[in-house]
Parts: C-alpha cells; structure tokens; sequence
C-alpha cells in the first residue's frame, strides 16, 4: 500500500531500516521500558520498538488515515492515540521509565522539544530521541560565542544533557527532505535551577536574542529598568551581545526577573 505523505502535517516517513535499527540500539529499550512514539506514520519505526517487546508502546498520531493503518498493523499490541501532540498533556502515560522517540515534522519540532522544557503538567520520561532538522540540531547544541547559540541551547541546555549520535541522510526519507537530519538524545538532569515560572526563562531568551546582533544594553534596560544592580552583581558589559552571556547567566537573569 502507497502510503502519500501530508505536507501540511510536514510528514518525512523514515524508511531507511539500518537508521531504524540504529535508533533502537540508541535507545537501549528492554522488557521493563515504557515507549511513546511521537508521529509514528505507517509504524516503520513501532515495528523495530514492537520487536524489543517493551511493557508498553504508546503512539500518538493525528493523521486519522494513519492510525487507522497503525490499528490494522498492530491490532491490539499498541496504545494508538489520535491526538496533536501539542495538545497532549501526556499524564496518564508518564513515568520513570518512559522513552520518548520521534522522527518529528520539521514545522513543529521546536514546539514539541519546548513543550518538554517547559513540562507544565510534569510529565515524567526516561529521556528523548528526537530526529531534527540539522539546522535546529546545531541550534540545540550550539555554544556560547558561536554563531549557532541561541534561545534553543539555552533553554535546552537548562533542562537536559544533550547529546547528537548521528546525523542522516535525506535519501532516508520519504518523500526526501532537502536537508540534512540529526538524531539527538535528551536525558533530564537531576538537579536543575529552579524559576517560579520556566515560562519566564522562554520569555527573556527571545526578549534578547530577538535582536541578537545588538548589545545587551537594550534588553537590560527593557527588563530592568532603574534597577540596575544587576550589572554588577553579574558583572555584565553592556557591550557585550546576546551570544556572548553564558546559559548560567541567563538563568541568574531569569532569577533577578522573577524577583523585582
């Protein structure tokens, strides 16, 4: 059965079975794991997870052609959830021992990576494997002083260790991207800076690098006004731009916000 792909719902099927393998090794799934799969399409991807035998597997689907598909390929051995994942609030399913796998569509994959951020209705995951478009994926990783550093590393790099483990080929796909892909794995951290709302850290990373060739001075000024002690307690340059203030910084930023 030909299987179209939607480009409103920005579907690239993985169909390349060595990439498919690989993703389950990354995974490291066994017996006593718990898998919900983000966007799993025709379940290219659920078939390799199904062999590994989890305790459960989960998918969540919006594409109703999809999941009738999904019903029809794994009967009763999946929990087919026929939902936007964005509207998703997960809780039901959550747990320590929950992965999170998704080849996710390129037009809503910063949303879903910051909808884990945030995690308003706490749910709990043993870590993600997230398929990115490259350019996103350099975005997540990037450093302090580099080009690529931003809002995503920040706020990413707040809540998880990172790590890329391949990057993949467009022939991988289909229909083919004409990008690159990388796979990335997030594993929360155990100890992480506490804000009253992590909105607020979302909030103040695009206030600053919504002009990130300008100088620090005007978001400064914008959120704190007269008070700026601030400047010395951190020792800030007003000279200094965007990408040049470290993740902790702005995280010690996020905190002076919170408490004017």
């Amino acid at each position: 059965m030909i299987i179209k792909a939607k480009k409103s719902l920005g579907q690239n099927f993985l169909i390349d079975k060595n990439i498919l393998r690989k993703i389950i090794d990354f995974a490291k799934i066994d017996n006593n794991s718990e898998v919900l799969e983000i966007g799993p399409g025709s379940g290219n991807l659920t078939d390799f997870i199904n062999q590994k035998k989890p305790k459960k597997i989960h998918v969540i689907e919006k594409d109703e052609n999809l999941v009738q598909i999904l019903k029809n390929k794994f009967k009763k051995n999946i929990n087919i959830i026929n939902e936007d994942i964005l509207n998703y609030t997960g809780s039901s399913i959550g747990s320590d021992k929950l992965i999170i796998i998704g080849n996710l569509p390129y037009n809503i994959s910063s949303q879903v990576l910051v909808k884990f951020i945030i995690n308003k209705n706490n749910f709990k995951f043993k870590k993600l494997i997230f398929m990115f478009q490259k350019e996103l994926a350099d975005r997540i990783l990037a450093k302090v002083n580099s080009s690529n550093y931003g809002r995503f590393s920040i706020l990413a790099n707040w809540k998880f260790d990172i790590k890329k483990v391949i990057d993949v080929n467009p022939n991988s796909f289909l229909p083919r991207p004409k990008v690159m892909s990388s796979l990335l794995i997030f594993i929360p951290k155990e100890n992480i800076i506490k804000f009253k709302d992590v909105k607020n850290l979302e909030h103040i990373t695009n206030i600053f690098f919504n002009q990130r060739r300008k100088k620090i001075k005007k978001p400064i000024n914008f959120l704190f006004k007269s008070k700026l002690g601030i400047l010395k307690k951190y020792n800030l340059d007003l000279n200094l731009r965007p990408q040049n203030l470290k993740p902790e910084t702005y995280y010690s930023i996020v905190k002076e916000y919170e408490n004017l």
